[in-house]
């Protein structure tokens, strides 16, 4: 540092004194101490003798006066002194600095290994918490932790070692004369959209750095290549490992936030035993907090990411003895009986290594059996270890945690009828327990009301004591019970009442009872424990897991029906009652827990927690409780809510957590008054409420009624036709129309809807019914059926007077096995037996459309529309309907009819009343670079509950050649975080991609990405996309004119209209057009008004790296360099690619480009022009799945392609020029390029820049950019490429690369070549997960791999969740195309270079088949591949798959 911080000398009484002093002189804050021990009584003692500013200086006696002292300090900075016993009860001011940003730091002495228990047990409290080691480091750290807290708005607990003997230490200056704390506080390099955890350890680190580069929030030592390391908080072992080249330790400053990318990139590769070193109490579970730490660390995505990487062996060495007792020796041995453990493990390393517990190291209230007798450490740790929340009970109450029943998993969710399980077991306990509490209490005030019962000062005053606090858990804590022990042992004998006393000491404690058990409590609360509780008035908690899977449905068992416990509670009056979800909000069940405790009373906390059957298992998948949690709390059929009568103001009473509340929930508020205004302007009900019995049976009566009326008014005027259908993507819905188009052309009453619209009850009031249904999954009736479906089947109904046809749409190809068959349009034969039994006459025998026929499903319709008409014996009659059918809109009508891409869409984004735009602005609007979608994992319960899908809309970005600039990218992320997921996508176009942007926020968001210089228009639609172009490091000296060339033909063949100036910018950028308005004519040289057919696409490459996948588009450029390979000569021009295709419909069809000739560099840009221009007049405009240019290539030939391009140039084009691709990956790590520069290529998975727990992503690339001197460049293959690097910036770049974990390029190949299409949940089109499967799929590919030896050897690899082909998988060697949920059609063959087309290899495959079919043919190839041979060669060579290299070919097997 060049002008160190000031400093003078300071001798004080204790490590807490000088920290004191340090906030007051150093700091200039608010600072009080909290005297409750004597080395904080020291420490205020000594702030007075050293005349301090009496202003700033504060004494507190509580630790509820915290919260006071920091609301009257006006967001000025405030610095507390606090013991470590009073931190559980500050939990919920905790949280309320954290949510309110306050500027406050809590300096925590710790001695003892029950202190620092106290402190780790609030580690998640939303606050920073750093450790110091020495009296310096204490006073260093303080000052940078008070700095931190500043400039973040963030509270921060500081632990520091409690020395209580005279020490010399370096005090600083005040803060306000160093130049460089100033400058530190007032930097604005702080932004809100960065990740907390990676900005928190940024400003420590650089708080910290103020007064040693020694210091950071995670520090190692030993062995470079070391293979056992230990890990501590904030606890030196550096003499200990000294000299030693097989061991190591991490010493973790900065807990918290626990930045898990730094723990890792610190973390030798060569460590086989991690070793969690923790100075902690027992915790009911023999495992201490620090290890559940490093266990997430090693189960994060960020450890997930380090392939290759073996993962450590877990063991937790727990011992209440200081760290600074293992001298080297002791942690030899330590280290040898470490090394004995191949598995998971703890052990007390103290008696290993013979040490003693020193006083005030141990915990002298550890053993239960000195408070409880009844209860055992194994018995406690039965009881929490292995159930949900159990973890966060023991964090939070530790010792003082008290489970009464016996509540281990397989009671909880086993008979309830058992003694020890069933609530009135677990109250009876704890009512005997609160009841000899209540004779203890008795018993003292008589003692301390008696004048003749003889006792010592200091007994009356600890009884004193604890009686003002015996239900405070700061006050009667176990210290204190240890110590009222103590006295009355050396006086009981003095009197009868004192020994009566000393008998009952096990009740000194204030604990913590809990009875835990399960949603099997709620069927009879009236007559079980549970209203005994509630009734008690006595201060007993309950935990009521809720594990029914959403949706939720009226649950009876025997003659009982599920009750609302937390309803129940709440109507009785006074009892605390909360209702949470850990996989919905984690802070509200901390909150909620911590409340709980602290009320005087019963409390009942009902937890969502869904699991498979309603029983709690290991093996349900954390992603189903995830989406289940998000479902059900979305609905509001479980809302998060807080209740507490406490309170005397009712709005503070209930605390909604949550956006929505059930109506008996709401109805109870309204009985009490509780949140009227929220309640009288727009309650919200849960869906199940609307869903009623008499809802339904009302609407049912309207709709009978309106029929009626319809049918009289309409004269019966034709015999009636009732078209129901069910459908998932609008085939069988196709199908319903053309029946109902027919019935009209015949005369007849028609009426056409979807299943779940029409009451199954109305069905013998119909006369002529016919249904249309799709296949869903595993033979399932899709989402608008199922309703319909579940209440046909229940029914018991006449139809005798009703007549049906059913038509069903499936494919026999789905599930190839054969024993799998009878899914095959099971719905439509399900629904066609049925109605049979129901009494209904069969019009004609069931129709079954095949996706397998020639035609698809319309093969087997054709049939059953000529069986049906002819079975009805209806005629057309002259005059009928079909004059009057609505002519539906073309995509080309509403193309020209648009005004040049207007439509109405400025009206629909002005419209607030829904979240939605009408279909034609939304086909418009993809012109402008954006998509509507809606959130797939919610949109089944939406429509159920009658709202409007979750819509969003994705924004892609027109980035010609994928070059942004850091600015750039700072500005996309931070609109992704003001108005998108909080997320980015780096697109297989070579762009970025925005999702979950509402419609109300869509301007503002296209005028931010216009104020960083860039737009969207023409992202999508049908016009020329986004020009691709090579990012290849190797030839970077030609990438400046590749990109030149992709930015020049985007220009050139950009729309011209200025619709999206006048929508979007209000036409601020366009000059000259100010008056413009929609009555004015623009006029599109290039395109027309109806635009292109379809899309078009270009990309550039240059060889020999296809890392554009140059063939797989419209048109592509595959340059030709000169004998020097230094310069660009020319291009050979490619036509006709594209990857798009529909499953079963062999018309369609992936295609590679095909060579039209060679052209001069200089004519690149006309040519673009002419060969697009072609397309627009000769592409087929009535068939769009028939409109690409691929196909048009096709169905006209490469000759008279040839012909029409050269008229139109007035020049011929040159024979092609030979050139040679070898891959079409991208290459990964630093690459030397131009002179002086260097590139840097990361592996983003899937394209997701987004901060993950554990892997901040997101908030590592803004740190990137904003410390990045030169370009970003995305890649094709959805990477990113750090670009243009200065020789003399590389150290820094990669320090900050490794600090961020963004230089781990340890993947397998196979990862490293793989790529995925954004699909579930926001696709509307994908039909399978890919995206959020892929990375799962390869984890398990990659052990096959491993165990192939292949782990080096690249295989591409790429998944879709449909046909339509975004990441490019019909060249792949490998590829996945989702069909249905779970199921994916499986490609292999494609060439390592992009050149060749892959083949079918099996259709609908789950994982176990992929594994199942993958193996032998991975393994076959490690086996016998020739030399330097790739998989898609040698899966043709071994004729696995036949060669594809014509799209015409591709559906021959």
């Amino acid at each position: 540092m060049a002008t160190p911080l000031r400093t003078t000398a300071l001798s004080a009484p204790s490590t807490a004194a000088a920290v004191a002093y340090t906030a007051v002189s150093t700091l200039e804050s608010i600072t009080a101490v909290i005297a409750a021990t004597t080395v904080l009584k020291d420490a205020a003692g000594f702030i007075k003798s050293t005349n301090a500013d009496a202003s700033r200086t504060v004494a507190l006696s509580q630790p509820s006066e915290i919260t006071s002292l920091v609301s009257r300090s006006n967001g000025a900075l405030v610095n507390v002194i606090v013991p470590a016993s009073v931190l559980i009860k500050l939990i919920p001011a905790l949280r309320d600095f954290t949510r309110q940003k306050t500027p406050v730091v809590l300096h925590v002495p710790v001695e003892s290994a029950v202190q620092l228990s106290d402190v780790l047990a609030v580690r998640d409290s939303g606050c920073a918490l750093i450790r110091s080691s020495s009296p310096q480091n204490a006073v260093e750290f303080a000052f940078a932790a008070a700095l931190a807290s500043q400039k973040l708005g963030v509270p921060v607990i500081h632990c520091f070692p409690a020395l209580s003997e005279p020490i010399d230490v370096q005090i600083y200056e005040p803060v306000s004369s160093q130049s460089q704390a100033t400058e530190f506080l007032q930097s604005s390099d702080v932004e809100e959209s960065q990740n907390k955890v990676e900005l928190t350890a940024k400003v420590f680190s650089q708080a910290l750095a103020l007064f040693s580069s020694q210091y950071s929030p995670v520090t190692y030592t030993g062995g470079a290549d070391a293979s056992l390391v230990y890990v501590t908080f904030g606890s030196d072992l550096e003499a200990a490992v000294s000299g030693q080249s097989s061991i190591g330790v991490l010493q973790i400053n900065l807990l918290r936030p626990l930045n898990a990318g730094s723990l890792l990139a610190a973390l030798p590769k060569t460590v086989v035993r991690l070793v969690a070193l923790e100075q902690v109490t027992r915790q009911p579970t023999p495992w201490g907090p620090l290890l559940f730490d490093l266990a997430s660390v090693l189960n994060s995505p960020e450890w997930a990411s380090q392939n290759g990487r073996s993962r450590p062996i877990l063991l937790d060495a727990v011992s209440t003895v200081p760290l600074a007792e293992f001298s080297s020796d002791k942690l030899s041995l330590i280290t040898a009986h470490a090394q004995n453990y191949d598995s998971p493990a703890y052990f007390d390393p103290a008696a290993i290594a013979g040490i003693s517990a020193s006083k005030g190291s141990t915990d002298p209230d550890a053993d239960p059996s000195a408070v409880l007798s009844s209860l055992s450490l194994e018995e406690q740790e039965k009881r929490v270890e292995k159930i949900p929340y159990g973890q966060l009970l023991r964090d939070i109450f530790k010792q003082r945690l008290n489970v009464a029943n016996a509540a281990e998993a397989s009671t909880i969710w086993g008979d309830s009828a058992k003694t020890e399980t069933n609530p009135e077991f677990g109250f009876g306990q704890l009512a005997a327990f609160e009841k000899e509490r209540a004779r203890l209490t008795q018993a003292v005030t008589d003692i301390l009301r008696t004048v003749s019962v003889p006792l010592s000062k200091q007994l009356h005053h600890v009884l004193t004591k604890w009686l003002s606090g015996k239900d405070d858990a700061a006050i009667a804590t176990f210290e204190t019970a240890d110590e009222i022990s103590k006295l009355l042992e050396a006086e009981k004998d003095n009197s009868y009442e004192l020994n009566a006393v000393y008998k009952l000491r096990d009740y000194f404690t204030c604990r913590s009872n809990w009875l835990i058990g399960a949603d099997d409590w709620a069927y009879d609360i009236g007559s079980s424990g549970v209203h005994h509780v509630i009734a008690s008035g006595l201060n007993v908690n309950m935990l009521v897991l809720d594990t029914a899977t959403y949706p939720f449905e009226a649950e009876i068992k025997g003659k009982q029906r599920k009750k609302d416990i937390g309803l129940y509670a709440m109507n009785y009056g006074t009892t605390y009652v909360a209702s949470v979800a850990v996989y919905s909000s984690y802070t509200q069940v901390l909150q909620a827990l911590v409340e709980a405790d602290a009320y005087p009373g019963p409390s009942v906390v009902v937890a969502y927690l869904p699991h498979s059957d309603g029983v709690f298992s290991s093996n349900y998948s954390p992603i189903e409780v995830l989406k289940q949690s998000k479902l059900a709390v979305d609905t509001g059929s479980w809302p998060l809510y807080r209740w507490n009568p406490n309170f005397e103001d009712p709005q503070r009473r209930f605390q909604l957590d949550s956006e929505k509340l059930l109506r008996s929930v709401q109805s109870f508020l309204d009985r009490e008054n509780v949140l009227a205004a929220i309640g009288n302007v727009s309650p919200e009900f849960s869906g199940e409420i609307d869903s009623s019995v008499e809802k339904k049976t009302g609407n049912r009566l309207a709709r009978k009624a309106r029929g009626d009326l319809d049918n009289l008014l309409s004269g019966l005027s034709g015999p009636p036709l009732l078209v129901l259908f069910a459908s998932d993507n609008g085939n069988a819905e196709e199908v319903a129309r053309r029946v109902a188009r027919q019935g009209k052309r015949r005369g007849m009453d028609v009426r056409c809807l979807s299943m779940d619209e029409f009451e199954v009850d109305e069905l013998p009031f119909e006369k002529t019914v016919v249904v249309s249904v799709s296949t869903a999954g595993q033979g399932e009736i899709p989402t608008n059926g199922r309703e319909f479906f579940k209440n046909l089947a229940s029914a018991s109904i006449n139809l005798n007077e009703t007549q049906f046809a059913v038509f069903g749409l499936g494919d026999s190809h789905y599930w190839p096995r054969e024993e799998d068959a009878i899914f095959y349009n099971k719905p439509a034969r399900d629904i066609d037996r049925k109605l049979s039994e129901l009494g209904g006459k069969r019009i004609i025998d069931v129709g079954l459309g095949d996706d397998q026929d020639a035609d698809g499903w319309e093969t087997g319709y054709a049939d059953f529309e000529q069986r049906l008409w002819e079975a009805l014996n209806i005629n057309i009659v002259s005059g009928g309907a079909e004059a009057e059918e609505e002519h539906k809109r073309t995509d080309e009508e509403n193309k020209v009819i648009s005004n040049y891409l207007r439509g109405t869409i400025s009206q629909a984004i002005a419209d607030t009343s829904c979240g939605y735009v009408d279909e034609w602005d939304g086909k418009l609007l993809k012109f402008h670079g954006t998509y509507m979608q809606d959130d797939r994992d919610l949109r089944p319960e939406r429509l159920a509950r009658g709202e409007e899908k979750a819509y969003s809309f994705m924004i892609r970005v027109r980035l010609p050649g994928g070059i942004a600039t850091p600015t750039q990218w700072l500005a996309m992320d931070k609109l992704a975080e003001e108005y998108g997921n909080h997320t980015m996508k780096i697109t297989t176009r070579q762009t970025f991609q925005l999702h979950g942007v509402l419609k109300r926020n869509l301007r503002e968001t296209m005028r931010g990405i216009n104020r960083a210089l860039m737009d969207t228009i023409a992202a999508c639609g049908d016009v020329n996309r986004n020009v691709v172009a090579s990012a290849n490091p190797l030839q970077a000296h030609l990438q400046p004119e590749v990109a030149k060339l992709a930015s020049d033909i985007s220009s050139h063949l950009l729309p011209s209209t200025s619709a999206y100036h006048e929508i979007w910018l209000d036409d601020k950028m366009v000059a000259g057009n100010a008056e413009q308005t929609s009555t004015v004519r623009d006029h599109e040289p290039l395109y027309g008004e109806a635009y292109l057919p379809r899309k078009f696409k270009i990309a550039i490459a240059i060889p020999p790296e296809n890392d554009v996948d140059v063939i797989a588009y419209d048109l592509g450029y595959v340059a030709i360099l000169d004998e020097a390979q230094q310069n660009i000569l020319g291009y050979n021009v490619m036509i006709g690619g594209g990857m798009g295709m529909t499953h079963n419909n062999k018309k369609t069809y992936p295609r590679l480009a095909t060579c039209l000739g060679y052209v001069p560099k200089d004519k690149a840009v006309i040519v673009s022009e002419k060969i697009m221009l072609v397309q627009r007049d000769h592409g087929d405009r009535t068939n769009r799945k028939h409109a690409r240019m691929k196909y048009t290539v096709d169905d006209y030939g490469m000759e008279w392609w040839r012909e029409q391009v050269e008229e139109r140039l007035g020049f011929k084009f040159e024979e092609p020029r030979p050139y040679k691709f070898t891959r079409n990956g991208d290459r990964y790590g630093w690459v030397k390029t131009t002179p002086g520069y260097n590139n840097f290529t990361m592996f983003i998975q899937n394209g997701r820049v987004a901060d993950l727990p554990g892997k901040p992503l997101k908030s590592a690339l803004v740190e990137v950019a904003k410390a990045h001197k030169g370009k970003f460049r995305l890649t094709c293959n959805a990477h990113l490429v750090v670009a243009d690097v200065k020789d003399e910036d590389v150290p820094a770049m990669s320090e900050l690369l490794a600090k961020h974990g963004l230089d781990n390029l340890d993947y397998s190949a196979l990862r490293l070549h793989s790529m995925a299409c954004a699909a579930l949940p926001t696709c509307g089109l994908a039909m399978a997960e890919s995206e959020r499967y892929l990375p799962h799929l390869i984890d398990l590919l990659d052990k096959v791999i491993d165990e192939a030896g292949l782990r080096q050897d690249a295989i591409v690899i790429r998944m879709t969740g449909c046909p339509n082909g975004c990441a490019r998988p019909y060249n792949a060697e490998i590829a996945f195309v989702g069909k249905a949920p779970g199921a994916y059609n499986l490609y292999l063959g494609g060439s390592h270079s992009g050149e060749r087309l892959n083949k079918i290899f099996r259709e609908t495959v789950t994982e176990e088949q992929i594994l199942e079919v993958l193996t032998p043919i991975i393994k076959q190839y490690a086996l016998e591949r020739n030399e330097e041979e790739r998989f898609g060669d040698f899966v043709i060579r071994k004729g696995i798959v036949k060669e594809t290299r014509e799209g015409k070919d591709f559906h021959n097997i």
